[in-house]
């Protein structure tokens, strides 16, 4: 265990590595908020057409969605302090050469590195603060920070990113890497060292890792392709990734060291907090995209007027850390992530009967109850998806919630955009609106069905993830009577 957790307090050498965490989470969240301002500016400038302009973002979508998991196995096999610190090293490197792009191709190249960087840098992060504090109120209290400081960065990136593309594009890019230097010298000073593993003669599941990457990189491609490319074409892609995916799960059953431990997902609390996780992201980015489009190309609103009035959602980084761990500690974290899923559905559903001349004050209702909603259903998920894990297992636990959530935002992005130009028979401002007020269905959908399954885990209680099979007594689980399954 880590010398993090001796203490139940939040002492200064906790505080430290728990803000160093922050900021790279922060960090991740604002890359992602400044690069969507921004992309008009970089197409003016590089001459990309629409679609090359897509693969800017869906290639660090790819690159995060796809590496997840292996980035979260990594964290636990290698060391989480190594695997955060080479990381973040890779995603500054890359962000900054992201800024110096002169063709289209080398800025999709360079974000995919990025995303692959945020895949690997990001669960071990997480990690780190699910085995350095210790279980129960300690741990939820960093948990919530740090969930309300990802939101905030996402919040914040908005406005940054319209303030610095105001100067020049390439800003957005040359920003962040002066505040991975920053957290990089922090994380030297403060993350402790991690042990790793004696994994002295045994075997590292390659098949695993591989197929487990190329299924979840074309699972996602086939997402992210459905809006843009033909059916056949997304079909094929979707088909071959979820080969991969089966010849994941034999390879998984039958690997003396797997990759993925299939018993962690008998948790029914785990699998129950990744499926809401997967949909709240699907309809919070893709109901945010939506508005971004509803209020700049039917409204006319400018880049700044449209980051401010987003901002209001920003409402989470204040409660994350101050009302919903009393909520938490009063109602317990099934209660609260379900209250805020019922949010999530009040909240698009007040937009959809979106209208051509919606005032802000018409808008802030649905608004404010969305930053709320996240504020309570974000951190509490977090918290369950990695309650009762191992500690060698918590890298896992983490990156499964992180491929969760970026394949609910590929899906919520690519589900949204069809439906909406499926809806949208003219570039009119009426066929527009009927094409906006089309989309809006599907968060509302998603958010709706999140919280029925979230609903699920009410009444029952939390069960224990089952143990990783013992190495010196293989038969101790089939002598107590539940075999663990791999």
């Amino acid at each position: 265990m880590s010398t993090l957790s001796r203490s139940d307090g939040l002492d200064s050498r906790k505080w430290g590595v728990l803000l160093v965490l922050c900021g790279a989470i922060f960090l991740e969240g604002i890359d992602v908020a400044m690069l969507n301002v921004a992309l008009p500016s970089i197409r003016a400038d590089l001459g990309l057409s629409t679609g090359d302009l897509q693969w800017v973002m869906s290639a660090y979508v790819l690159g995060y969605g796809g590496f997840m998991l292996l980035g979260g196995r990594a964290a636990d096999l290698f060391g989480r302090r190594q695997m955060f610190v080479l990381w973040l090293t890779v995603f500054l490197l890359f962000s900054g050469l992201g800024g110096f792009a002169t063709e289209g191709w080398m800025l999709i190249v360079a974000r995919f590195v990025t995303g692959v960087a945020a895949a690997f840098m990001t669960p071990a992060g997480l990690s780190i603060i699910t085995t350095g504090f210790a279980e129960g109120p300690v741990r939820n209290k960093a948990l919530l920070i740090y969930s309300g400081t990802a939101a905030g960065g996402f919040t914040v990136g908005l406005v940054a990113g319209g303030l610095l593309t105001a100067i020049g594009w390439r800003w957005v890019f040359f920003a962040p890497v002066a505040l991975s230097f920053l957290i990089l010298i922090a994380a030297l000073a403060f993350v402790p060292r991690s042990q790793r593993p004696d994994r002295s003669g045994k075997p590292v599941d390659a098949a695993g890792a591989l197929t487990i990457t190329t299924a979840l990189v074309l699972i996602v491609l086939g997402v992210e392709r459905a809006a843009h490319a033909g059916i056949a074409a997304s079909a094929a892609t979707l088909l071959a990734g979820l080969a991969f995916l089966v010849a994941f799960l034999v390879i998984e059953r039958r690997s003396a060291e797997p990759l993925v431990r299939l018993g962690i997902l008998r948790s029914g609390s785990l699998v129950r907090a990744n499926l809401s996780a997967m949909l709240f992201a699907a309809g919070f980015f893709g109901f945010q995209f939506l508005v971004v489009l509803y209020l700049q190309e039917l409204r006319g609103w400018s880049t700044l007027e449209t980051s401010f009035a987003m901002l209001v959602i920003g409402v989470d980084a204040i409660l994350s850390p101050t009302l919903t761990p009393r909520l938490v500690a009063r109602f317990g974290n099934a209660r609260v992530i379900f209250g805020g899923l019922l949010l999530a559905v009040l909240a698009y559903g007040l937009f959809l009967p979106l209208g051509a001349d919606w005032s802000y004050a018409a808008m802030f209702p649905g608004l404010i109850v969305l930053g709320l909603a996240f504020s309570l259903a974000y951190g509490p998920l977090t918290i369950v998806a990695t309650e009762g894990i191992a500690e060698e297992e918590q890298g896992l636990a983490g990156g499964l919630l992180y491929t969760a959530f970026q394949f609910g935002a590929a899906l919520g992005l690519s589900a949204v955009t069809s439906v909406s130009v499926a809806a949208t028979h003219a570039q009119t401002p009426g066929a527009l609106l009927e094409g906006y007020r089309a989309g809006l269905l599907v968060p509302f959908a998603a958010a709706v069905v999140a919280a029925a399954i979230s609903a699920l885990g009410l009444r029952s209680r939390r069960g224990a993830v089952p143990p990783a099979p013992q190495e010196d007594t293989p038969d101790t689980s089939e002598r107590a009577g539940h075999p663990a399954s791999r």
